[in-house]
């Protein structure tokens, strides 16, 4: 199908209706299977198998950084012949994946079965969508991204509790099996379905319109912009993980530590809100510098204050609106500064590192905690990541 020109701005008739409300729906589903049954399943995996949880975490972990990379040819298949193809066919293959994994008898083919799933999350996760509602929403695509983003943070809440009753009354395997049956229940028919229309031609920038001489990927602030967003995943990702075992550690309780933690999490749901405002109002280097300062300094405060316990819930809180925001921050990073033309590639090339830091932040958080002296100097390490990536986010 040939792509159309791109309608003007007043005119969003060449925007599909079922594809926002279809794309919710199916980033409930495949973050909730996909992505979060592992952590409810993985403590029963290593307990019947016999494997270690670093073994099983560990083929987790490859599979983001699998689907980072694969991120980069899969946007470049949706600037040419838009999502449907690629998210239907990406809801197959993650189901089949889940299969593999589910039936997996040593731990080669369960590391095997991860393989798939990152290959399979690079085209059905935020990154695709977030290039389908750019290119149908444009230049009003903050509102479509922020519904889309707050779907999927409903995503845990749904499936986490999902998951675990399925555990209670089944094995492992046969829970993957069913949330399998289950995705592609919901998703391959949804993908196929709604998202079948016109893919129009990519609109130009509208804040930046001077174009680089160099392909965009070569130039210096376009690696400015992936380092800041590289760092700024690393920091406040590690901060997730790292948060309970801190406030442990000032003598809170595990269940206090958690609900820190969870309210935490609300608190991303809730900033995500906001960023539409914040977007009218400021450039794109001022928001992400702004964003990754406020995270330094929700970070440096959660290593300094002792309590009482309802500010560390605040700050938690804080935090998490941040990360709330850095999602949309990376998800409008590109059309922002280059226009929505090669949005799905570029988009795709810049979200490759940040996906790998946020694979690898649990793991380097644990390794740090011990050379730098204790979670609250780790915690300022942490802060100071952020720092660094705001002064990188000022020159993009």
């Amino acid at each position: 199908m040939q792509p159309v020109a791109a309608r003007p701005d007043t005119d969003s008739s060449h925007r599909p209706r079922r594809a926002l409300p279809a794309l919710c729906v199916t980033q409930i589903a495949s973050w909730g299977i996909v992505y979060y049954a592992f952590p409810v399943l993985n403590p029963q995996i290593t307990r019947d198998t016999g494997w270690p949880a670093s073994a099983t975490t560990a083929a987790f972990s490859f599979a983001l950084i699998v689907s980072a990379l694969t991120g980069i040819p899969v946007g470049r298949i949706i600037d040419r012949h838009g999502p449907r193809l690629v998210m239907t066919a990406g809801s197959v293959l993650a189901a089949t994946a889940l299969l593999l994994i589910a039936a997996a008898p040593n731990l080669l083919c369960f590391t095997a079965g991860w393989f798939l799933a990152g290959t399979a999350m690079a085209a059905i996760l935020y990154q695709p969508a977030f290039a389908a509602l750019t290119r149908w929403w444009a230049p009003h695509h903050i509102r479509a991204l922020t519904y889309v983003t707050l779907a999927g943070g409903l995503a845990s809440t749904v499936f986490a509790p999902i998951t675990a009753s399925l555990s209670d009354r089944l094995s492992w395997r046969a829970t993957y099996t069913v949330l399998a049956i289950l995705l592609a229940a919901i998703t391959v028919p949804t993908h196929a379905v709604a998202l079948n229309a016109p893919w129009p031609r990519a609109a130009p920038a509208t804040r930046m319109s001077s174009k680089p001489r160099a392909p965009v990927e070569r130039t210096r602030t376009f690696w400015t912009l992936a380092s800041a967003l590289t760092l700024s995943a690393l920091g406040a990702y590690a901060v997730v993980i790292a948060l309970v075992p801190l406030l442990v550690e000032r003598g809170y309780t595990t269940a206090q530590a958690a609900w820190a933690l969870g309210l935490g999490g609300l608190g991303q749901t809730l900033g995500r809100t906001l960023y539409a405002r914040l977007a009218d109002r400021t450039s794109p280097s001022r928001r992400a510098a702004l964003l990754t300062a406020l995270g330094g300094g929700a970070t440096v405060a959660l290593a300094l204050a002792p309590g009482p316990y309802v500010l560390l819930v605040a700050l938690s809180m804080t935090a998490g609106m941040v990360r709330g925001n850095l999602t949309l921050l990376q998800a409008t990073a590109v059309i922002d500064r280059w226009g929505a033309t090669n949005y799905g590639r570029l988009s795709g090339i810049l979200g490759a590192p940040v996906t790998a830091a946020s694979a690898l932040a649990p793991f380097i958080g644990a390794v740090l905690v011990g050379p730098v002296g204790g979670y609250t100097s780790l915690f300022l390490f942490l802060a100071s990541l952020a720092f660094i990536a705001s002064a990188l986010s000022w020159v993009t």
